[in-house]
């Protein structure tokens, strides 16, 4: 089994954090190396908090899981965990990225970036959208946080989304994605270039 950073915004959305916890404990898929990254210090270097939370707190992890609900898109400390899982530290390297859509974003549509994952995942599905624009990007997934939205762009980055629901009527669809995301992680490309967001979107 492979160690799991879970990605969340602590208070809207800390009950599918615990179902997926209770999921994972029935069916033994992961091991959970989630810590809080909520007291890292705002008056650190954009270069400072990826190192800290990528040396300290994901220091055991290989995949970042992020639960997107409806506020996460505009929480700091989301972008910062989600910029050091993509960053190819000197001591810890770059994490896979798995994102499961909540049902309080409304999204209903999956993106598949890993070998025999359609085949595997969604056999019926065959409509396929190709998100190569960001007016794309934004029309399925209107409410993704930016820096994944970046990536999802990038086939390099080869990061699936998956809803909620998928994950909780059939839990083996997550462990095939982690295992797929895990097998993965050494070569995808990320693109680091949004700077790291430095307030919550409700402070501004």
């Amino acid at each position: 089994m492979h160690k799991i950073f879970i990605s969340y915004h602590h208070r809207n959305d800390q009950i599918y954090k615990e179902e997926l916890l209770r999921l994972n404990k029935m069916h033994n898929i992961f091991i959970d190396g989630s810590v809080d990254t909520g007291d890292i210090s705002d008056d650190l270097t954009d270069e400072e908090i990826r190192v800290k939370i990528r040396d300290e707190y994901l220091k055991e992890t290989s995949v970042t899981i992020l639960l997107v609900g409806e506020e996460t898109w505009g929480r700091k400390h989301i972008d910062w965990e989600l910029h050091s899982s993509m960053f190819d530290g000197k001591i810890n390297k770059k994490s896979g990225i798995l994102v499961i859509s909540l049902p309080s974003t409304g999204h209903v549509s999956a993106t598949a970036s890993h070998d025999n994952e359609k085949q595997i995942i969604h056999p019926g599905v065959n409509n396929w959208i190709n998100l190569d624009t960001r007016s794309a990007c934004d029309q399925i997934y209107p409410l993704m946080p930016d820096r994944v939205a970046d990536n999802l762009l990038k086939k390099e980055a080869k990061i699936s989304v998956i809803p909620w629901n998928r994950i909780a009527e059939n839990p083996e669809i997550l462990r095939f994605l982690i295992e797929a995301t895990y097998n993965d992680r050494t070569v995808c490309e990320y693109d680091l270039s949004r700077p790291l967001r430095r307030k919550n979107h409700s402070d501004i």
